[in-house]
C-alpha cells in the first residue's frame, strides 16, 4: 500500500508503530503492575508469570520492565520458547548466555548453565533474570524439568529468577501435577486484558504524538470501531487505525470514521 496518507496527515514517521524506544511506551496502570512484578520477582529470586491475549501488550510490557532494571546489577536473559524438548530449551538458554558448547549430553549442558549463571552471580556480581517469551508453547514434560535450572547449592541459593510470558494456556498447564514443581515457586501473576474505552483513545493519541501528530483524526464512531473491533488488544488496534488512517486518505478526508475503521477490518484478521 502507498504511504501518501503520512504525508496526508502529517506524520514525521511511521504512525502506531512497534520499534518505538522503551521511553516512548505510553505508561499504563496495567504496565507499572507489571513492572512491580518484575521488580518483586528477582529480588526473591522465584518465578513470576506474565499472560494475556495475542496483542495484548505482553511483548511491549516485558522490555519496558527489563528496560527499567539496571544494567550494572541485572544480566537479562530473554530466550523466545518453542514446542521443543527440554534439550533444545538448554540449546536456546546456553546461546543466550553465550556458551560455546556442543553435546548431546542433557546432564553435561544443564551442569554448563548452571556453572555460568554461578560465575555471573557470585564472581561478576551480575543479578540473572531469565524471560521464557511464549512459554505457553512448551510441553508439559518440559515444564516438568525446568524448576531444576532454579535450584543451586541444595536449593538454598535462588540465582536464577524466571520471568515465564505467554498466552492463557500458560496459566493452565502450570496447573498439572507435573508442572507442581515449578508452579510452587511462583510468586507473582500479571494478566493482561484488552483496556477500556478511554485507555484506548488516550493509547491512540500517544502515538499520534509520537508520529509527529498533535491533533486527533479519529472522530468518536472511529475510536470506538477501533475499540470494539480490537477488544481492547493494542496489536490489533494498531492495524485499525492506520488502515483507517490510509482510507480516509484515499478519500482526502481529514477525519476518520466508522466506516473508514470498517474498511480497515476487511484487510487484517
Amino acid at each position: 500500500m502507498k504511504d501518501h496518507y503520512r504525508t496526508f496527515f502529517g506524520f514525521t514517521k511511521e504512525p502506531f508503530a512497534t520499534d518505538i524506544g522503551y521511553k516512548e511506551i505510553l505508561e499504563t496502570p496495567e504496565l507499572l503492575n507489571v513492572k512491580i512484578r518484575f521488580e518483586y520477582v528477582p529480588r526473591l529470586g522465584a518465578v513470576g508469570v506474565l499472560t494475556g491475549e495475542v496483542g495484548s501488550g505482553k511483548s511491549t510490557a516485558v522490555r519496558y520492565a527489563l528496560n527499567t532494571l539496571h544494567p550494572s546489577e541485572y544480566r537479562p536473559v530473554y530466550i523466545t520458547a518453542s514446542s521443543g524438548s527440554i534439550m533444545e530449551f538448554y540449546r536456546q538458554l546456553k546461546d543466550a548466555l553465550d556458551i560455546h558448547l556442543s553435546t548431546n549430553s542433557k546432564s553435561f549442558m544443564l551442569k554448563t548453565i548452571k556453572q555460568e549463571i554461578a560465575n555471573l552471580v557470585c564472581e561478576k556480581k551480575r543479578k540473572v533474570v531469565l524471560v521464557v517469551d511464549e512459554a505457553s508453547l512448551i510441553r508439559l514434560e518440559v515444564f516438568a524439568e525446568l524448576h531444576t535450572l532454579c535450584q543451586f547449592e541444595q536449593d538454598a541459593k535462588p540465582w536464577l529468577p524466571m520471568i515465564l510470558v505467554g498466552q492463557t494456556l500458560l496459566a493452565d498447564k502450570l496447573t498439572f501435577r507435573s508442572s507442581q514443581p515449578l508452579a510452587s515457586r511462583v510468586v507473582a501473576k500479571c494478566h493482561l486484558e484488552g483496556v477500556d474505552l478511554a485507555e484506548m483513545k488516550a493509547y491512540l493519541q500517544h502515538h499520534l504524538a509520537l508520529a509527529g501528530v498533535d491533533g486527533n483524526p479519529f472522530d468518536p464512531t472511529a475510536l470506538t470501531a477501533i475499540h470494539q473491533g480490537s477488544g481492547g488488544l493494542f496489536r490489533k488496534a494498531n492495524h485499525l487505525a492506520r488502515g483507517g488512517l490510509i482510507a480516509a486518505a484515499a478519500e482526502q478526508s481529514n477525519i476518520i470514521c466508522a466506516e473508514h475503521i470498517r474498511l480497515a477490518a476487511t484487510e487484517i484478521f
